[in-house]
């Protein structure tokens, strides 16, 4: 019996993704440049230093030239902040939220982002009490694929991994969820729908389709 649901962040509980794929995307475009959002998404779930794809290192071979990344990034981050606060929660995760509580279960959030982005987007979308715990590479030192985020809010939750499921968008989420022995329910987003989830339990539009009294 599930005793725990533990959900990923960026691009499952608001769709972070997007708006830092746009602010890539529009980086690029002004050095004359496309980023594919089938190229970017490598590193939904990750970051990128363990990704196989970092966007810095592409934009600067295409160009043969090195850039000053700190007014690009500075420049970069004041876009993100500006497309942030058009963003809500994505659909159906209030309302798993709310069902968890009602069947007793402990909820957490697993996110390869640091504690300081996660409570950031805790105060503007006012959730931070819905939750009984959060792990953050923070606590680990590791990000998705690897497993260790997912340890880690199960030990922080008390229940073992049978007694948890997972919420997941991206493939490196997945991978986690997997090695951590989870079942996992994927919603991918706009980033990752193209990719390869047949490992998951289950794959599902949005969380508005799943049903944690059913399963």
């Amino acid at each position: 019996m599930f005793k725990a649901l533990i959900f990923d962040f960026d691009g499952l509980i608001v769709d972070t993704e997007s708006t830092g794929y746009l602010t890539w995307k529009h980086l690029f475009a002004r050095h004359g440049e496309d980023l594919p959002a089938s190229l970017y998404a490598q590193v939904v779930g990750t970051d990128f230093d363990n990704a196989p794809y970092h966007p810095q290192r592409d934009l600067e071979q295409r160009l043969g030239r090195q850039l000053d990344w700190t007014s690009l990034e500075a420049e970069r981050r004041a876009h993100e902040a500006e497309l942030r606060k058009t963003l809500q929660t994505l659909p159906g995760v209030r309302d798993r939220l709310q069902e968890a509580r009602q069947l007793g279960w402990k909820t957490a959030i697993a996110s390869s982002s640091p504690r300081w982005w996660i409570d950031s987007w805790m105060s503007q979308l006012g959730i931070s009490d819905q939750f009984d715990h959060f792990s953050t590479v923070d606590d680990t030192g590791k990000v998705k694929p690897d497993p260790s985020l997912y340890l880690h809010a199960l030990a922080g939750l008390g229940v073992s991994a049978k007694e948890a499921l997972v919420f997941e968008d991206s493939l490196n989420g997945l991978t986690a969820a997997i090695a951590a022995e989870l079942r996992c329910i994927v919603a991918p987003g706009p980033m990752t729908k193209h990719m390869d989830f047949s490992k998951a339990w289950k794959r599902v539009q949005s969380l508005t389709e799943v049903s944690l009294r059913d399963l």
